[in-house]
């Protein structure tokens, strides 16, 4: 299926050759940009320096809050997955509204939140490398994947609930109310999966 890039860096960084880019839209006192052209989002994937907020809503937004236009930068909607990927100095910070958000996927250095609960029927969260995740979940089936070094905190509540992980300090589910819980250690092997052509959130939204 064809592949709607949302934008594009340096073809040389990543190997990608020409591709076409969409518009994408300032707020009116720039201190965010929302990129257009994204209307389903089932999946996200996120590599390298990248804080992401995620929050349930009835429309799917994507919102860019620090220069997004450069060089190890590269977001990419394609069949209901969303890839972010961001290997600069600076971190990247997102946040995505989805209405129909299914699963996340977290390599590198990606930090991932939160903003407000997040409701779901089932729901997936995958880590690895140095990855870290807080969630406030209410689900009825939950899948959470914590290898290598990554860590997850989760609160909330989840009635089915599989838990694997490396290291058991590496998990905190103090907050989280299990009614059925699937949990255990696990060696998984280090990620070594391709790279995807790839402080506070209330200070971040400024009108």
């Amino acid at each position: 299926m064809k592949t709607q890039i949302i934008t594009i860096i340096t073809a040389l960084t990543l190997g990608l050759g020409t591709l076409s880019t969409t518009n994408a839209a300032s707020t009116p006192s720039e201190a965010a940009t929302i990129l257009t052209g994204i209307s389903v989002i089932n999946k996200i994937e996120v590599y390298g320096n990248v804080k992401l907020y995620v929050s349930d809503g009835y429309k799917d937004q994507v919102k860019v809050y620090n220069n997004y236009y450069s060089e190890r930068t590269l977001v990419q909607s394609n069949n209901g997955v969303l890839r972010i990927t961001s290997y600069k100095p600076e971190q990247l910070v997102i946040w995505v509204t989805a209405a129909d958000l299914r699963s996340i996927s977290a390599y590198d250095n990606a930090e991932i939140k939160s903003f407000g609960n997040i409701s779901k029927i089932e729901f997936e969260i995958d880590l690895h490398n140095s990855a870290t995740a807080k969630f406030d979940l209410e689900a009825y089936s939950a899948r959470v994947m914590v290898n290598d070094q990554a860590k997850v905190d989760m609160s909330g509540h989840v009635e089915e609930y599989a838990l694997r992980y490396n290291r058991a300090e590496n998990v905190n589910i103090d907050s989280l109310t299990v009614k059925h819980a699937d949990s255990a250690s696990t060696q998984v092997v280090t990620a070594n999966k391709a790279k995807k052509d790839s402080n506070d959130l209330a200070e971040l939204l400024i009108d």
